[in-house]
């Protein structure tokens, strides 16, 4: 077994000028880009076509709906400042504001809930109406996306950040990582309040 390391995991790529990972995490996100996108246009298209189409605010709540794009944003913030304390080689803060991040994110998870819960206790379901679909879909695949945001930042909290005592530049990237990837899932949600819930 070969003992060399992993070229351009810390140091960036002569022909596109970053490292493997952040590369790899644009080109992702820009798969998941046109995921949303695909979606956005299908309501988009529906919404036109639609003879009677409700307003979001006459069937969700809007102030729960403003609540989470708080906490996302709140999130958004000490994900990046989690970031920040690790080029700043303070671990300690990193440790605290990434546990901040997760504890924000599984908070929006328990309005969402609630939220659904509601819906669910006044017959609400997708097959109602195509507005309910479309709500259900979108912001069920967004929480699938909040979960998996939550499963790597728990990860890079805790166990996966021993790497840092080994390869603290290697871990900084990879929190780097995260961050792009945690970023575009808010991005989405201040896409998706306006669009579901306010017009």
């Amino acid at each position: 077994m070969s003992t060399e390391t992993i070229p351009y995991t810390v140091e960036s790529r002569y022909d596109t000028g970053l490292y493997n990972a952040k590369l790899g995490i644009w080109l992702f996100l820009a798969s998941e880009a046109m995921l949303f996108g695909a979606l956005f246009s299908s309501y988009i298209l529906l919404r036109v076509g639609a003879v009677d189409w409700p307003r979001g605010s006459s069937i969700l709540s809007v102030p729960l709906g403003a609540f989470n794009t708080v906490l996302l944003i709140s999130s958004s913030l000490t994900m990046l400042l989690s970031w920040a304390a690790l080029r700043l080689k303070d671990f300690k803060k990193f440790k605290i504001l990434l546990g901040i991040t997760i504890l924000l994110a599984l908070l929006f998870l328990s309005v969402k809930s609630y939220e659904y819960y509601l819906k669910f206790e006044h017959h609400l379901f997708a097959s109602k109406s195509t507005f309910l679909a479309i709500y259900f879909t979108m912001t069920g695949l967004h929480a699938l996306h909040i979960i998996g945001g939550i499963v790597v930042n728990t990860y890079l909290w805790g166990p996966g950040s021993r790497m840092w005592k080994t390869q603290p530049e290697r871990f900084t990237n990879r929190i780097e990582i995260a961050g792009l990837y945690w970023h575009f899932v808010d991005l989405v949600w201040l896409f998706l309040f306006p669009v579901l819930y306010l017009l």
